[in-house]
């Protein structure tokens, strides 16, 4: 559901702060550092993978020593799925991200010629790929309009006051409505960084929040 606060808030002074705000603190999502680094398709979508219910460090540090190995999807294909999972280890679900990326990497040589496919209908038919992971990949290695709904684009859009959702895929649908699709792609990008440093689950830092004006703390109880 789209609440009308949704139509009449300024987006373009939402966005800007929340900019601000991940300038101030230098914390950029590791796949926007990736980006930023000149990586390619191949690696954001590994790593994407391996992300899921992992701290950004501890992908960052899985992802350098597999890609120190298996610097592309042929060389990846070639490695068995104990190698892999000795590489990745400890991010979430190791073994069984181990056995994904490995079909992964053979089906993009296979199905692809070596390419990542840019589609989302493509992407999520990779095993271990989500329609979250798949928009991730469109935006950050593509370029292409999507947008990314994780765990704090659901719930910080909600708290503000732009939709009334239950599930992501309410969320990704409604946001394309109200969001200007100039900022589809970036708004996973600051929400994610404004999530994990202010707008936390439980008792968010309001008193350090700069988009505390936009916002209709839908929910919050406490803070701080």
């Amino acid at each position: 559901m789209i609440l009308p606060y949704a139509r009449s808030i300024q987006y373009d002074g939402l966005m800007e702060e929340l900019s601000r705000e991940i300038q101030s603190h230098g914390h950029f999502p590791l796949m926007n550092q990736m980006k930023r680094e000149g990586e390619y398709p191949y690696r954001i979508l590994i790593s994407t993978v391996m992300s899921s219910r992992t701290k950004d460090e501890v992908t960052a540090r899985a992802s350098e020593r597999l890609f120190s190995k298996a610097p592309d999807p042929e060389r990846l294909s070639l490695m068995s799925e104990e190698e892999i999972a000795n590489l990745i280890y400890p991010v979430g679900f190791y073994r069984v991200k181990s056995k994904n990326i490995k079909k992964i990497a053979e089906l993009i040589l296979k199905k692809y010629r070596g390419k990542v496919p840019n589609t989302l209908s493509d992407l999520i038919q990779l095993p271990g790929v989500g329609r979250k992971t798949a928009n991730l990949v469109l935006g950050i290695a593509f370029n292409i309009d999507s947008i990314t709904v994780d765990t704090h684009v659901h719930r910080i859009s909600n708290r503000i006051g732009l939709i009334k959702t239950k599930i992501p895929q309410e969320t990704e649908q409604d946001l394309q409505i109200v969001l200007p699709k100039k900022y589809w792609i970036y708004f996973n990008t600051l929400l994610v960084a404004h999530g994990q440093i202010i707008c936390k689950p439980i008792s968010p830092l309001c008193s350090q929040c700069k988009i505390v004006s936009y916002c209709q703390r839908i929910g919050v109880n406490r803070s701080r």
